[in-house]
């Protein structure tokens, strides 16, 4: 049985774009050089999420033409306009780093754990359409889920701690979801499994 979609991430992510820019306004000087508060971890974050974000809206952009399911095509909708606004938090939060001198380090996930090596070009012919989108988003997500630990692990910017939280939640949620319609769908679980273990 299909699972109903819900709407998330909307509100939470406009309270994280206001205060991104309200933090970009003022604030106490408890970083070096500046008024942002954060680390190399931050900045590694902000500085590897937002390609792999736009990677992601890529492969929504395509779904949303050639999707064949319904919740193909919605939750393509969602992808994009969820990561659209944490690129933007991201952006602002990035510039925030630079103006306190706050260079970047290791976020510590390796490049073949982070889901970039997806090409949205691939998704342009692929056969059956909303087998292989779920196929390479899901690896997609698990990456952005193991650089969002690694943020709230290591990092120290309670900006880019909420949003690494806000991340992990609604990744892990349509994961599941992605997985329960291949199931449905396609009689099985995507090849790269689920939510990546802790």
């Amino acid at each position: 049985m299909t699972l109903p979609r819900v709407r998330r991430l909307s509100f939470p992510l406009l309270a994280l774009l206001a205060l991104a820019f309200l933090s970009a306004c003022g604030g106490d000087d408890e970083a070096a050089g500046g008024g942002a508060e954060g680390n190399g971890v931050d900045r590694a974050f902000v500085a590897e999420m937002v390609p792999h974000h736009e990677s992601a809206v890529r492969m929504a952009t395509v779904a949303q033409q050639r999707g064949e399911h319904d919740e193909i095509k919605e939750l393509a909708g969602e992808i994009i306009e969820s990561q659209n606004a944490e690129i933007q938090t991201m952006n602002g939060l990035a510039k925030q780093f630079d103006e306190a001198g706050i260079e970047k380090g290791d976020l510590g996930v390796p490049m073949d754990e982070m889901g970039m090596d997806m090409d949205s070009a691939m998704l342009e012919t692929a056969k059956p359409f909303d087998r292989a989108f779920i196929d390479m988003m899901i690896p997609h997500h698990q990456g952005a889920i193991r650089m969002a630990r690694a943020e709230r692990a290591k990092g120290t910017s309670p900006e880019a701690a909420r949003l690494a939280e806000a991340i992990i939640d609604a990744q892990t949620k349509e994961i599941d979801e992605m997985n329960t319609w291949r199931v449905d769908w396609y009689g099985g679980l995507s090849p790269a499994g689920g939510v990546p273990a802790e």
